[in-house]
């Protein structure tokens, strides 16, 4: 069966100056959970927020009461380091960490703070963020093919498999991009490999490109502006789950 559809609107379309408000507002609206770019300048030419405001806006959001609940901080970590933040987003509120494939060959210490020469690897990350009481997601850019995902999906041991993948369709980095339909075929070769997969899709989404997503198979909707923007947010949202509901039997 395929699973149910997750609408996790992205903050970074919010207003900063009112984060608290319009985060709560939208679990209000009928989202389901909370996607927190997080950006370091370093693998993304941006920067966002750290651990504070993560802590800060977990104030405003009751903690899920359960994997995958309502409420979920979906913080997707677009940083050159992901293993050093781990604990850190843990004590943040942070309920699933989506760290990059490209940027999981990295150093393996644990700690902004500390150094080290080990490197970390994919299957390690993830069994180390489940080990630290989270879910584990794993992103791909626009240039990442899937293939790299089989063998990780695969793993023997559970704790290595991730709960969730990210196909980003822009270029991680800015909000407001132009969605790009030709990373598509990797949320299809997902579904058909993995039926019971949770698939996030991240770039460009709303009411325009929202039938090309759920057609391809994708069950996790991550969407900024066209929420956040939206003169009826809780429209939109409900707009957003009803086409992958359609499509995966739920309707």
């Amino acid at each position: 069966m395929a699973p149910k559809a997750i609408i996790a609107p992205s903050i970074l379309s919010a207003d900063f100056a009112n984060l608290g408000h319009d985060c709560s507002k939208t679990i209000s609206d009928g989202a389901d959970w909370l996607h927190v770019d997080i950006m370091d300048g370093h693998f993304v030419p941006n920067l966002t927020w750290g651990p504070p405001i993560v802590a800060k806006i977990r104030g405003h959001v009751d903690k899920p009461t359960e994997a995958y609940g309502k409420g979920t901080f979906d913080c997707h970590m677009m940083i050159a380091e992901p293993k050093k933040w781990v604990k850190e987003f843990k004590k943040a509120g942070c309920d699933l960490y989506c760290f990059h494939y490209e940027a999981a060959f990295s150093t393996a210490a644990e700690s902004p703070e500390a150094k080290s020469d080990e490197k970390t690897s994919p299957k390690e990350l993830i069994k180390y963020i489940h080990n630290q009481g989270m879910l584990a997601g794993i992103a791909l850019k626009p240039a990442t093919s899937v293939d790299v995902l089989w063998e990780i999906l695969e793993s023997e041991d559970p704790k290595e498999r991730p709960d969730m993948v990210l196909i980003m369709t822009v270029e991680p980095g800015f909000g407001g991009q132009k969605f790009m339909a030709s990373e598509l075929p990797k949320v299809q070769e997902l579904r058909k490999r993995y039926p019971e997969l949770n698939i996030e899709v991240d770039g460009g989404l709303g009411p325009a490109t929202i039938d090309q997503a759920a057609d391809a198979g994708a069950n996790v909707i991550v969407a900024g502006s066209a929420v956040f923007g939206a003169q009826d947010p809780s429209e939109v949202i409900a707009l957003l789950r009803e086409a992958v509901e359609k499509r995966n039997g739920k309707l």
